[in-house]
C-alpha cells in the first residue's frame, strides 16, 4: 500500500451540479459504457467514497447490529474470491472476461448469506444501494478533460489509487484509462 494516495474530493458543481455533464451510455458498445465506469469510479472515487460513507453511517445508526454483520460477510466475501481468482486459473479466466457478473455473483451470494442470518433490510439499503448509486453515476457521467488527465497518470503508473487498486483485484487495470 505504499505510495497510494487518495485523490482530492472532486467539487459539488463538477459532481453534480452545474458544470457536470450526464447522458445515457450506448447499451450497444458495451466496451465503452465499461470504459467510461471505470474511468468515472477512479475520478470520482474520494465523492462516492463521501457518499456511500453517509449512506452507510445512516443506515448504521438505524441498524448497526445488521449492518456490521452484513459488511463482514460481503468483505469476507468478496476477499475470498479475489483469493481463488489469483489462485485459480478458471476463476481468473471469468473474472477477467466477465467483470460485471462477478460483481453481481458477489452481490448475489453476500445477499444469500445475510437473508439466512437476517439482515436483508440492511443489506438492500446499506450496502447494495450506495454501490447502486455510484455505477448509476459512473454510468451517466459524461468524462470532461480533467478526467481524462487525472485517469492517463493513474493507468501509466504515476499514481496510485485505492480505486485503481480495487479495479486491478476485480481484473479491470487494462480498462483504466483507455
Amino acid at each position: 500500500m505504499a505510495g497510494v494516495q487518495p485523490p482530492p474530493l472532486r467539487s459539488l458543481d463538477d459532481f453534480l451540479l452545474t458544470s457536470a455533464r450526464f447522458a445515457v451510455p450506448d447499451v450497444r458498445d458495451l466496451d465503452r459504457w465499461n470504459h467510461r465506469i471505470i474511468n468515472n469510479l477512479l475520478y470520482y472515487q474520494s465523492n462516492y467514497f463521501l457518499s456511500a460513507l453517509i449512506l452507510l453511517l445512516t443506515v448504521g445508526y438505524m441498524r448497526p447490529f445488521q449492518l456490521l454483520v452484513g459488511g463482514v460477510v460481503v468483505t469476507v466475501l468478496f476477499l475470498g474470491f479475489v483469493w481463488a481468482a489469483e489462485n485459480q486459473a478458471p476463476i481468473r479466466r471469468f473474472r477477467r472476461n466477465h467483470p460485471s457478473i462477478s460483481v453481481f455473483a458477489i452481490l448475489l451470494v453476500s445477499y444469500l448469506f445475510i437473508s439466512v442470518l437476517g439482515g436483508v433490510a440492511v443489506f438492500l439499503f446499506g450496502i447494495a444501494f450506495p454501490i447502486l448509486m455510484v455505477l448509476v453515476h459512473a454510468s451517466v457521467r459524461l468524462r470532461s478533460l480533467k478526467n481524462k488527465l487525472e485517469n492517463k497518470l493513474e493507468s501509466i503508473g504515476l499514481k496510485r489509487t485505492p480505486m485503481g487498486i480495487l479495479l486491478e483485484a476485480l481484473g479491470q487495470e487494462q480498462e483504466a484509462g483507455s
